[in-house]
């Protein structure tokens, strides 16, 4: 056998050595992860936080007409501009006040005969607003009609940072799962080793409580305003964790 033909086979074997240790390393490897994922345990815990909400927003709607485009917005500024000096002088700052929604309809009138003809226009100004008083809730709602608001839409009373009360409830969630695997533990005498696996569960957001209020309803201003209890909002955190049995 000539020296060439002795350097094949060399390289040859040393291939066939090098993948065959990379499958026992690939083997090894996969039945460890097997073990780690099917000598497994996993407990649930859940975490409720009830808050009551600290402030309050609500949709307020300015509607004016006129013959022509440019009198229902110079009509609309001048209420919205009432509005607005109304709710800072109820202690609302500009940063709470802010436009949701600017319309202008044409309205038309429709002959018998004929085509429709525009006859005049409406404009719809949407303010949103958010109260952080709320005390001062029902003096603001019955305060806005007299300054010229026409509706009041979807009152709703929120918690204005929900993410601290998420992080209390997911805190208390985590420690019942962890109750939970001790108690295993002392139960069955099992061992419990690395966390392998955590999920947590869709959380109750604290859900608003909404209110239509007209105009009407409140007397157009002056009658001391409705009566709109705030209530609590619940926000409920599950979580899931994966534990390695030893």
């Amino acid at each position: 056998m000539d020296q060439t033909h002795k350097q094949v086979l060399f390289w040859v074997g040393t291939a066939f050595l090098v993948i065959l240790c990379g499958f026992f390393a690939v083997s090894i490897n996969q039945k460890l992860n097997t073990a780690t994922t099917t000598n497994t345990v996993s407990f649930s815990g859940e975490g409720k936080i009830v808050a009551k909400p600290d402030v309050a927003v609500v949709n307020l709607t300015i509607l004016t007409e006129a013959d022509t485009s440019k009198a229902a917005q110079d009509d609309n500024s001048k209420k919205s501009k009432a509005v607005v000096d109304f709710l800072k002088k109820q202690g609302i700052e500009e940063k709470d006040i802010r436009t949701s929604g600017y319309n202008i309809y044409p309205q038309y009138k429709y002959p018998r005969d004929g085509k429709p003809v525009i006859n005049g226009y409406q404009v719809n100004q949407t303010l949103e607003v958010k109260i952080r008083d709320l005390d001062k809730v029902s003096v603001i709602l019955d305060g806005v009609v007299t300054a010229g608001v026409n509706q009041v839409n979807g009152l709703s009373f929120e918690i204005d940072d929900p993410d601290k009360l998420k992080a209390q409830a997911r805190d208390e969630a985590i420690k019942d799962a962890k109750a939970k695997a001790n108690e295993l533990e002392s139960q069955l005498g099992v061992r419990l080793g690395r966390i392998v696996n955590f999920t947590e569960g869709s959380y109750g957001v604290p859900t608003p409580m909404y209110y239509e209020i007209s105009a009407k309803a409140m007397g157009m201003g002056g009658g001391g305003g409705p009566d709109v209890p705030s209530g609590e909002n619940e926000i409920k955190v599950t979580v899931t964790i994966t534990y390695q049995i030893k």
